[in-house]
């Protein structure tokens, strides 16, 4: 199936750093994250926050316009081809504790660095919009390499992201995230509790 922007560009999923069977490899070297994602981790915390009633948060849904179905049998659709109707934002929103939170989740094979490549233009600037309202902007950062997990804060990721438009570095080093992000650790419930470096965040001002 084929899906489209809503230029007309076709969607190709973005690759991971290194062979999807390498991937594999490492994934299952942590017996207690076997074959999980980031997006995986963080949809089960925020089960568990919704069912402890600490937070509402959820993941965007993807507007897609379908336009092409085909029908192999009375009981069976097939999608051929679809649009993305507009550009996708962030990943996950939602409110705790009177705040509104709203933040992309990544993850990089990378030991070294965070690439910047894997955070979109338009992405950084409905962020900006959500700090400028006096929401919480951020992203969760897994370095799947050495299942470190970091709460970015938005500013550090603009302060990035404007070096690289002004023709800097291409990506955030590991160092940046141990001195100016926060790191959170995996645990069983919730999975990673990501609010704790919130809070931080906020009392951090």
């Amino acid at each position: 199936m084929a899906i489209r922007y809503p230029n007309g560009k076709v969607f190709n999923p973005p690759k991971n750093d290194a062979s999807s069977s390498n991937v594999k490899k490492k994934k299952d070297i942590s017996f207690s994250n076997r074959g999980k994602t980031l997006e995986d981790e963080i949809n089960e915390t925020n089960t568990y926050y919704l069912n402890q009633q600490i937070a509402i948060i959820h993941k965007k849904p993807v507007p897609v316009q379908i336009v092409k179905v085909e029908y192999p049998s009375r009981s069976a659709a097939v999608i051929r081809e679809a649009y993305f109707r507009t550009p996708s934002t962030t990943d996950f929103n939602g409110v705790w504790d009177g705040y509104y939170l709203d933040f992309e989740a990544k993850e990089t094979e990378s030991k070294t660095s965070f690439p910047l490549k894997n955070i979109h233009h338009h992405q950084v600037t409905h962020m900006k919009d959500v700090v400028s309202q006096k929401g919480i902007a951020f992203t969760i950062v897994r370095f799947s390499v050495l299942e470190r997990y970091f709460v970015l804060p938005f500013q550090v990721l603009f302060t990035a992201w404007k070096t690289m438009e002004d023709g800097g570095r291409k990506s955030i080093p590991l160092e940046i995230f141990e001195k100016e992000a926060y790191e959170i650790k995996r645990g069983f419930n919730p999975s990673i509790d990501y609010l704790s470096a919130i809070k931080k965040i906020i009392s951090n001002g």
